[in-house]
């Protein structure tokens, strides 16, 4: 557990990642994890405003934001990456929650719909920290594609670059899953404890499915597999999971 840290203000404990964000979080005892997904992503900044609005109305500080699901309208170049990362790490840093030089305790995906896409960067879920005596242990683990985070740029350590035929993309997928595997491992997890596991690609990956997916026991309570590519450009396949067990939708039409 030594990549591990408690956010006391936030009371969870993250996984240490990179800059933008860390590898997963998992509410501390006494607390549980809750989830609300947007029935319609929101724009960045409106977004921001939702949430800290929902957390006003719990009595919960800013520092219980814990993760976050982003939408964007296209994959980004390696450096448009690192300048949207910039605009998002602001708000962390007004709330509190982030410091340069530090850990962002965050966890996140940022994923790219093929079809029916934002105007612009949008949020489409976030999760928090609430009080509960009872509660069961509960995590987010934030998104990882086929390149290893924390290098010089993502395209250059991409596993099976440009790759995207059958084997290509078993290459892809078996990353991914060890990654995820590895996250869960560090914050005391595996498949077994998780509610959900959410796949984005625009790839047949039906052989991955049934030889490492299932197999694994990724898909116990199912896939939730969104037709969308992963936030940088030439990668093909991510995926994030969680064990939270209070989740609502709140309605933005």
């Amino acid at each position: 557990m030594s990549d591990t840290k408690n956010f006391a203000p936030g009371s969870y404990r993250y996984l240490r990642g990179v800059r933008q964000y860390s590898a997963g979080i998992t509410a501390l005892d006494g607390y549980r994890l809750e989830r609300v997904r947007f029935s319609r992503p929101l724009p960045l900044i409106e977004g921001f405003l939702r949430i800290q609005q929902h957390l006003d109305t719990l009595s919960r500080p800013l520092a219980a934001f814990g993760a976050c699901e982003l939408r964007s309208p296209e994959p980004f170049t390696e450096q448009g990456f690192v300048d949207f990362n910039n605009l998002y790490i602001g708000t962390l840093k007004e709330w509190g929650i982030y410091e340069e030089g530090g850990d962002n305790p965050v966890a996140r995906s940022n994923v790219i719909p093929e079809l029916n896409k934002p105007l612009s960067p949008s949020i489409h879920a976030f999760t928090y920290t609430m009080p509960d005596a009872k509660a069961k242990p509960s995590f987010v683990i934030a998104g990882s594609a086929e390149a290893p985070e924390g290098m010089s740029d993502y395209r250059t350590h991409s596993i099976s670059l440009g790759d995207i035929s059958q084997e290509g993309l078993m290459k892809k997928g078996r990353w991914v899953l060890n990654e995820m595997e590895r996250r869960m491992a560090g914050l005391g997890f595996s498949w077994a404890d998780s509610t959900a596991t959410q796949l984005y690609t625009i790839h047949n990956i039906h052989h991955i499915m049934v030889n490492e997916i299932v197999k694994r026991g990724a898909a116990l309570s199912g896939i939730d597999w969104h037709y969308n590519r992963p936030p940088v450009q030439d990668l093909e396949f991510e995926m994030d999971c969680r064990g939270v067990y209070a989740e609502i939708v709140i309605d933005t039409r």
